[in-house]
């Protein structure tokens, strides 16, 4: 199965295709999400996890700028648009069975990746030495002021 002329995405086909295929087929869940994992292209630091309708999906394969779906507001999101931390998308690569992707980005202003004003969206650790529910902040991800 191939691409409307104006469509860049495959529909997902059979799960051996998904796994051994060619195509960019990717596997919508029910809301018509895939899951996007984010690293910083050059150190491989993990920035955020996000979701990505079609459309973000292919805006960000054309653009090569991040684009993701808001499940809170429920609208397209250019990562960036109004903070200015935009991310150059430098390599995107799906997983197995094409139901997640991961997107090696540079980002215009690091220090601001997540909303919170910090590097990571991950900027706090489970305390397994603990009873597993405290919460400690890394103090090399510091809130930028």
């Amino acid at each position: 199965m191939t691409a409307e002329p104006d469509r860049l995405l495959d529909p997902p086909g059979a799960k051996a295709e998904a796994e051994a295929g060619k195509r960019l087929a990717p596997r919508f869940d029910r809301d018509g999400l895939v899951t996007a994992v984010v690293t910083d292209a050059a150190s491989g630091d993990l920035l955020m996890v996000a979701h990505m309708n079609e459309r973000a999906l292919d805006l960000t394969i054309r653009s090569r700028v991040a684009h993701y779906w808001s499940r809170s507001r429920q609208a397209l999101w250019k990562k960036g648009e109004t903070s200015g931390a935009t991310q150059a998308v430098e390599e995107i690569r799906v997983d197995c069975d094409q139901d997640a992707v991961w997107l090696k980005v540079r980002t215009e202003r690091p220090a601001e990746t997540c909303h919170t004003h910090r590097a990571s969206c991950f900027y706090r650790l489970v305390d397994l030495e603990g009873d597993g529910r405290t919460l400690v902040f890394d103090p090399h991800l510091p809130v930028k002021v």
